[in-house]
């Protein structure tokens, strides 16, 4: 038999439906009973499969328009660099977790007008498709759009394929490293067109800290013969109210061969909101 404290212990935690109270009840359980400890983590064990269960059955029975999710950002920036100046931005990502598949869209935008004159414009849209190889390793491509032409380009297509990895996969750190050959494309504000196969690199790091505060540090690198690029944002992120938080991030991009008239580092600062769905 459960003692009745622990029993009511665990009904709490299968109620909350949060998986980490319901292993900590369990562990605390069988130390403080060990003689109903296995009857305690048989019912746990049953509640995570059948919970596993419920969720493969949804997922199988859903249509590619189902199943996503995503955060919202806006807010306003200040940059140095190629730009001195203060503006707005915008920035969607969406995720779809299958069986067997992974599917990310990134879009962002920042935009600045002064007296009908541009001075700030950098336009970004990303989609990249993971098949899960087991729990942690995935195959991964990637297409990627950006213009910037204040960083020395008016138009650059990526493309890439290769391996990704899940280093840390917990409730609290997750830490994702890709590797593999990219090909680009480049038109640069100077006319100069260049086209290379070039190496990809990227690295996803978060951390949550506590329930309302959570820290990110995202990295890309493109390296090829002509012009390499490499990227990365870090952002802290703290819980509002419900779907809400608020957003402070930092980003750095480097272009190692920018066209005459273009320096090679731009920086941008970000305070935004944060809309989850």
């Amino acid at each position: 038999m459960i003692p009745e404290n622990i029993r009511a212990m665990l009904d709490a935690a299968l109620e909350s439906g949060n998986e980490s109270d319901v292993s900590i009840i369990v562990k605390y359980a069988r130390a403080a009973d060990p003689l109903s400890g296995d009857a305690v983590l048989a019912i746990a064990t049953q509640w995570k499969d059948d919970r596993a269960a419920q969720r493969t059955a949804v997922i199988r029975q859903a249509s590619f328009l189902d199943l996503w999710s995503g955060k919202a950002t806006i807010g306003g920036y200040l940059t140095t660099g190629n730009s001195d100046t203060a503006g707005g931005s915008a920035v969607i990502d969406l995720t779809r977790e299958g069986l067997r598949w992974r599917h990310k869209f990134h879009a962002q935008a920042d935009y600045q007008s002064n007296a009908d004159v541009t001075v700030r414009e950098h336009y970004l849209a990303s989609y990249e498709p993971n098949f899960k190889v087991d729990d942690r390793a995935y195959i991964y491509g990637a297409a990627q759009y950006e213009s910037d032409r204040f960083l020395g380009y008016d138009n650059r297509y990526s493309t890439s394929v290769g391996a990704g990895y899940s280093v840390l996969k917990t409730a609290r750190t997750k830490l994702d490293l890709e590797l593999g050959p990219a090909y680009r494309y480049t038109e640069f504000t100077d006319a100069v067109v260049q086209s290379s196969v070039a190496a990809r690199g990227t690295v996803d790091f978060r951390w949550r800290l506590t329930k309302a505060l959570s820290i990110s540090q995202i990295a890309s690198a493109y390296l090829q013969r002509d012009n390499s690029t490499v990227s990365g944002t870090t952002a802290l992120t703290a819980k509002l109210i419900g779907p809400l938080s608020a957003s402070l991030s930092y980003n750095v991009q480097y272009e190692s061969t920018p066209p005459i008239g273009s320096v090679s580092t731009d920086t941008t600062s970000r305070a935004a909101l944060v809309y989850s769905f």
